[in-house]
């Protein structure tokens, strides 16, 4: 894998993915981490002794699960404020503020309030990525990911909940623009296994220019 062949361009410091379940930004973040050689921040979703007990009943287990996920993000973001003197370079797939795309989709209006109430204590002055990648893909085909990849909790994931997700993030990233963002059409490409479609991808971060950037290539052959 070449990095940029042909520009002289670095790559961004701090690189978030995002995307709604199933889409492939936690495969995306780790090869982008090995490519350049940086510092892995990833979303502990396995820690989370809720998420299980969420997926089978929404409504009961939202809260509990939305305040563990915001604590322990908080907590990541907080270690790279204290270690950006020695880890200056980093990828991850998540991005601090769609914390409350997931809120609002899944707390009633007095649970979102006491969750904002928190959400505003721990997440001042948090970092802000210099690059943003949002990846898309429509619902049928995030259902068949989420199938395919057989985590057993994610099974009960309903597809009107899925739904709702990507309506939630198409909206939260029309309006985003308080950092460089690069929307991916992922649907017809393979960035996890076939090189051609992800040095493609690479070659556009290396050359891209600020503000809302569109990636939606012709998937290649293998």
């Amino acid at each position: 894998m070449t990095i940029g062949a042909g520009n002289d361009k670095k790559a961004p410091h701090y690189i978030a993915i995002e995307g709604p379940i199933g889409v492939g930004k936690t495969s995306l973040t780790r090869r982008l981490a090995e490519t350049f050689n940086y510092e892995l921040l990833l979303e502990k979703s396995d820690d989370n002794p809720f998420l299980d007990r969420f997926y089978k009943d929404k409504r009961q287990h939202a809260l509990a699960t939305q305040l563990y996920f915001l604590l322990q993000r908080a907590q990541q973001l907080q270690e790279i404020r204290q270690n950006d003197l020695f880890q200056p370079v980093r990828v991850a797939d998540f991005l601090m503020e769609k914390d409350q795309l997931f809120a609002r989709q899944t707390l009633d209006p007095d649970e979102f309030d006491l969750y904002l109430n928190v959400y505003n204590r721990l997440t001042l002055d948090a970092p802000l990525p210099d690059l943003v990648i949002y990846l898309q893909a429509p619902t049928e085909i995030l259902l068949d990911r989420i199938q395919n990849r057989g985590i057993e909790a994610e099974q009960h994931i309903e597809r009107s909940y899925l739904d709702l997700l990507n309506q939630a993030y198409t909206e939260f990233f029309h309006y985003f623009d308080r950092t460089s963002l690069l929307i991916v059409n992922s649907s017809e490409i393979d960035l996890v296994s076939n090189d051609s479609d992800y040095q493609q991808l690479v070659d556009y971060i290396l050359t891209m220019p600020s503000g809302t950037n569109y990636f939606n290539p012709r998937a290649t052959l293998l």
